[in-house]
């Protein structure tokens, strides 16, 4: 129990993070009529949100250890415990996730207008498991609270979706439930060869290489599902387009980020021979990741799908990012996980809200609305800026960070990546000055009004987000920068495992 700090704030801090949004979605149940059920489950959101800043000002950056832990026993004849703690890596996503869940309930309020009880609760549930997936330290616990997600997560997509939910939600269920078996196959594999399920006692011991490969492989494809990876991509332009505001905005900005914290926190340091090996195929994959999420957002007219596509490109940079294997390129993907969060959940709310005033997303649709809506194309506009790296927005610092971390590495690495930028540069400018200015053949506009004063603040907390990252990031740095230099330290991969020409070459 080393690497675990345990809790000293009086109270357990995690515990109650994860189980009050379960608690308050049970009790919300009981609550008449729709309207007290969406201020209750703002309440409820809050109230976590509020809870856990305590976890930023409480924080010791200066180590690698798991902190504000928890350790219970849970199945004792198995070696199953209640163990939660965060660090370095997975604070930041704590936050995130408690940050956007009001937002969401804010950016549902006229959205959903039927079964809304029903919605909120899911999106309860939804935060329960996502802040345990973050915070469990034991892979049964993990993956108890990594299959919880599915559920309110098809549900949401399967009653709230648009006109082929069906379609979207039955590909969603399986492809990540196609995941989920094969991950379930690497934990029962590592607890066979270790006779544990603790999952920082099963970092840096001593596997065979072969077992190494096929533990890799299974988590690998598990998680290349969930970020999704170039060709693992196809079910998640469909569940985008079809998931209600608040579904894509959960999706993009915390599920997809459930795939690359996987391979942090498991690939990296429990098979790092392995890792090094299928090297040079993870990182030509997200190398396709960022240009064809790029060439094919570039193509699409449906505002949407076009967001869904360039998300595909952003995750290849953060996959690349964490396949460098050096310091900057992890801690740069980390930051733009985080960067991608903000800034596509922000995009998909400015979406939603022109889809409640026209009832499409088309960009033909939403051509010119300017003139019309100023708080709108501001907001949209700095947010674009953001998708496509503009200096001095937090996005910008993350793709720097890990181009800087390719360079150092490899420069055809870099080469290859670059041309992603520019073209997420050619299709969000695209999106701005079709939505702002359009053309000579713009609909009539006039009737449609501007953001209010609840649409204003859903995202204003966002567009602040993306200037502190972007011209302050040293206090999202600092508190990663200790347990990245763990983590590889602790693969053993800073030594050896530098990205060299031939490195890169497929066996």
């Amino acid at each position: 129990m080393d690497f675990l700090i345990l809790n000293d704030l009086g109270f357990p801090i995690l515990s109650v993070l994860i189980f009050l949004p379960l608690a308050g979605g049970l009790l919300m149940l009981c609550i008449p009529g729709d309207t007290a059920a969406k201020y209750w489950a703002l309440a409820v959101t809050l109230a976590t949100a509020a809870i856990s800043l305590p976890l930023y000002s409480h924080f010791d950056a200066s180590t690698a250890r798991y902190q504000f832990g928890e350790h219970l026993p849970w199945i004792k004849a198995l070696d199953i415990n209640y163990t939660l703690g965060i660090d370095g890596i997975s604070l930041l996503l704590v936050l995130m996730t408690t940050l956007l869940m009001p937002l969401c309930v804010l950016g549902s309020w006229k959205y959903i207008d039927k079964r809304v009880k029903e919605f909120m609760f899911c999106l309860l549930v939804m935060e329960t498991s996502m802040l345990g997936v973050f915070m469990a330290l034991d892979f049964v616990l993990f993956y108890v609270l990594w299959e919880a997600m599915l559920i309110p997560m098809y549900l949401l997509i399967a009653i709230w979706g648009g006109p082929r939910k069906v379609y979207a939600s039955i590909k969603f269920f399986l492809y990540t439930l196609a995941g989920s078996v094969l991950l379930l196959v690497a934990i029962i594999g590592l607890y066979v060869s270790k006779g544990t399920f603790s999952i920082p006692a099963l970092m840096g011991q001593d596997y065979s290489t072969t077992f190494q490969m096929l533990v890799f492989l299974a988590f690998f494809l598990a998680f290349a599902i969930k970020v999704p990876m170039f060709p693992f991509h196809t079910w998640l332009p469909a569940a985008h387009v079809e998931a209600p505001t608040a579904g894509s905005v959960i999706l993009a900005s915390v599920l997809l980020k459930m795939g690359t914290y996987g391979f942090l926190r498991f690939c990296l340091p429990i098979t790092p021979e392995a890792t090094r090996y299928f090297l040079p195929y993870v990182l030509w994959l997200s190398i396709a990741g960022i240009l064809y999420g790029g060439f094919t957002a570039l193509a699409q007219k449906d505002m949407k799908k076009l967001i869904a596509y360039s998300s595909v490109g952003h995750m290849g940079f953060v996959t690349l990012g964490i396949f460098l294997l050096n310091q900057r390129g992890i801690e740069g993907a980390i930051l733009q996980m985080i960067n991608h969060g903000i800034t596509t959940g922000a995009l998909f709310f400015c979406v939603g809200m022109i889809y409640e005033r026209t009832h499409s997303r088309e960009l033909a649709v939403a051509a010119g609305v300017g003139k019309y809506m100023p708080f709108y194309v501001t907001y949209l506009a700095f947010f674009s800026l953001s998708s496509l790296a503009f200096p001095g927005t937090n996005s910008f610092v993350g793709e720097f960070l890990i181009l800087a971390g390719s360079f150092a590495q490899n420069k055809i690495l870099s080469a290859c990546a670059i041309p992603g930028a520019v073209l997420a540069a050619a299709y969000m400018l695209r999106m701005l000055q079709r939505v702002i200015w359009g053309g000579t053949d713009n609909p009539d506009q006039s009737a449609l009004t501007d953001l209010n004063l609840r649409e204003i603040v859903t995202l204003a907390p966002l567009l602040m987000f993306v200037f502190w990252i972007g011209l302050s990031p040293e206090p999202f740095m600092d508190v990663m920068h200790a347990s990245v230099t763990n983590l590889i330290k602790q693969t053993g991969l800073a030594s050896n495992g530098a990205v060299t020409l031939s490195s890169l070459m497929l066996p």
